[in-house]
């Protein structure tokens, strides 16, 4: 294949099983058992689900009740997010030592463009493998990698052989790796999305391909135009050491569904004290806010109001969201609420607009 814009050495890592494997290591009481972290209440929330865990399937999301029940001996840890910080922080100090184009996504998992590199090693593949191993020795904590032209063909190679594993896609294989992928695999393919391509005949990449970028606009709207280009190799964004996020919220689960509004203005207000100081620690203000309610039987709804003003204000955060909440009659009695604030005034480069045609050098090392 022939791709006429520049080719990036890009390595996503991806700790396997994060939260869960920091508590087996601080506790080796856990090692080799079932545990969840987090879900421990009736009402609670699954955040992270070890290995053995997995194999029953509970999973992040689901609920305390629900992993309980498919996996009787499961272990409930409560969550311990500064520790998880302060490891996040030792595994990212690693990788500054070979560059400072790093793209943390979560505390579990970054991308790096090593393209030049403080090493002057040329080949991302074995800077992969140094990091790994350099992570394993300072945390005893494994993780896996994707290597790869792009960040969209990394973060889905990293998956491919974890736990504790990495896979190279080289510039000669990008093509057929795409076309052999399984649509569910596509990054950006949720279940939905997934479940509406089997329907239009998309399984794999390949069948995504033959689609034309009318036809995928039409069916996809804008995500459309998305999986026509990434299904060809083509993807420009670049690794931002700065992620601006696009939104800041904050929620909670309650013990007792709530059934009345008034019971809910003393949680919003709480909730809206814990978003004004994580707008304050960012430095942003935003125009649009939007209330999450989450009922008992696990419906979501949302509402949203845009402001023709920046607020990082609790109150006129909670005022906004308390005439959100009395907009219309709730549908059933609520187990969530969370508040979150976007059209953030935050300046983004707009990248690179994306071009039809590629080119590949394939002698690039990797």
């Amino acid at each position: 294949m022939d791709l006429d814009f520049p080719l990036r050495k890009i390595i996503h890592v991806d700790m396997d099983a994060f939260y869960a494997s920091v508590e087996q290591h601080d506790n080796p009481e856990l090692k080799g058992k079932p545990i969840a972290v987090g879900g421990g209440s009736k009402r609670g929330v699954v955040s992270a689900a070890s290995y053995e865990a997995r194999k029953f399937g509970v999973k992040s999301a689901m609920s305390g009740y629900m992993a309980q029940r498919n996996c009787p001996d499961l272990i409930f840890v409560k969550p311990r997010f500064d520790r998880y910080k302060e490891v996040s922080y030792q595994i990212r100090s690693i990788f500054f030592e070979y560059t400072d184009l790093v793209e943390p996504l979560s505390l579990d998992e970054a991308y790096l463009d090593v393209t030049e590199n403080k090493k002057g090693n040329p080949s991302a593949t074995l800077i992969a493998k140094e990091i790994r191993q350099k992570i394993l020795e300072k945390t005893g904590l494994t993780a896996s990698a994707g290597i790869s032209i792009n960040k969209f063909i990394a973060k889905v190679a990293s998956d491919f052989n974890k736990p504790n594993g990495q896979k190279t896609v080289n510039p000669e294989e990008v093509i057929q790796f795409l076309e052999d992928l399984d649509i569910r695999k596509f990054y950006g393919v949720g279940k939905v999305t997934a479940e509406k391509m089997y329907r239009l005949g998309i399984f794999t990449g390949k069948d995504l391909k033959q689609k034309s970028l009318e036809f995928l606009d039409e069916h996809f709207g804008k995500s459309g135009k998305y999986y026509y280009y990434v299904v060809r190799g083509i993807h420009h964004s670049t690794v931002k050491p700065h992620r601006i996020p696009k939104s800041v919220g904050a929620e909670r689960t309650f013990f007792e569904n709530l059934s009345s509004e008034i019971f809910m203005l003393e949680k919003l207000e709480n909730i809206a004290n814990e978003l004004e100081r994580r707008l304050q620690k960012s430095k942003i203000a935003g125009k649009t806010i939007t209330l999450k309610i989450k009922y008992s039987d696990f419906t979501l709804q949302t509402r949203s109001k845009t402001l023709p003003y920046y607020i990082a204000n609790k109150d006129l955060i909670l005022e906004t969201a308390k005439e959100l909440l009395y907009q219309s009659e709730l549908q059933n009695s609520v187990r969530l609420l969370g508040i979150s604030l976007a059209n953030l005034n935050t300046e983004k480069k707009k990248e690179e607009p994306e071009k039809e045609s590629v080119s590949v050098q394939l002698k690039f090392d990797f």
